[in-house]
């Protein structure tokens, strides 16, 4: 019963931090849309940490396909903070929605973070089962 409400958890704290994004979105005047580009990162940012899991056959703490997904993953976080100061400095979006565009940032990746703590544990309820 802890794996589900732990996934309960992750949904709702999800739904805020993808709130926060449509409201950088509802925050212009016009409807621009281009903080939606963000949604690419959070789809790609647990990629490379689902590939390295599968081909590391052991569990040390020093892998080098882990450490390159690491890599990977940090840069794909940085960029996706990276893309609302670069659309506000351009003056494509205001300030004010970059700033609800980082907080759903911030919220969806710690997100992430906690669905790979909960269920990346190899234990009975784990994610790799669905």
């Amino acid at each position: 019963m802890a794996g589900i409400k732990a996934l309960v958890g992750l949904s709702f704290s999800g739904a805020i931090g993808l709130t926060f994004l449509l409201l950088g979105c509802a925050l212009e005047q016009y409807g621009v849309y281009w903080p939606l580009f963000v949604l690419i990162f959070y789809v790609l940012s647990p990629i490379p940490t689902f590939i390295s899991r599968r081909l590391s056959d052991d569990d040390s703490s020093s892998n080098a396909c882990r450490e390159l997904a690491y890599f990977l993953t940090t840069g794909i976080v940085v960029s996706s903070f990276g893309l609302p100061i670069v659309l506000a400095r351009n003056s494509t979006i205001r300030w004010g929605a970059c700033g609800l565009v980082m907080t759903g940032n911030a919220v969806i990746f710690l997100t992430i973070l906690g669905f790979f703590v909960v269920f990346g544990g190899g234990d009975d309820f784990s994610w790799e089962q669905w």
